[in-house]
């Protein structure tokens, strides 16, 4: 078994994200970083630009290519901020709550795959390994 810590957690992201892109692509004909977007637009609605680009982890040139190729596509809307007419904040269409209401259960599948084989205890040690790379990296 491979013991290389660094490694395994970059081959496993890479295959991880590789799949998800492809079913969400597949499902809903959107990619799993548009996704993404959409999950947490939906949960803040009229968000700032900068605020996704914080949430996924976008430099902001990133962002706005992948926000117009959403709005080109009718997921989203972008408007100009009423107090920063230089910033613009997001909003979901109808077809984007659409696709966050038909990604639900692939989410919940995916989930359930990933933790297939796992017990409750085993999960909780997974998940605690996750959370503290997240929030102490």
């Amino acid at each position: 078994m491979d013991q290389r810590l660094f490694y395994l957690l970059n081959m496993a992201r890479q295959r991880v994200y590789n799949v998800a892109d492809q079913r969400t692509e597949s499902a809903l004909g959107i990619s799993v970083t548009q996704l993404g977007a959409l999950f947490l637009i939906g949960e803040n609605e009229g968000c700032l630009l900068k605020e996704v680009a914080h949430g996924l982890h976008l430099n902001n040139s990133a962002l706005t290519g992948l926000t117009g190729r959403m709005a080109q596509n009718g997921l989203i809307e972008r408007r100009p901020c009423e107090q920063d007419k230089r910033a613009t904040r997001l909003y979901l269409t109808e077809l984007g709550r659409s696709r966050i209401d038909a990604a639900r259960p692939l989410v919940r599948q995916f989930n359930d795959a990933l933790s297939d084989g796992f017990s409750d205890a085993e999960m909780q040690v997974i998940l605690r390994f996750l959370n503290r790379l997240v929030n102490e990296f």
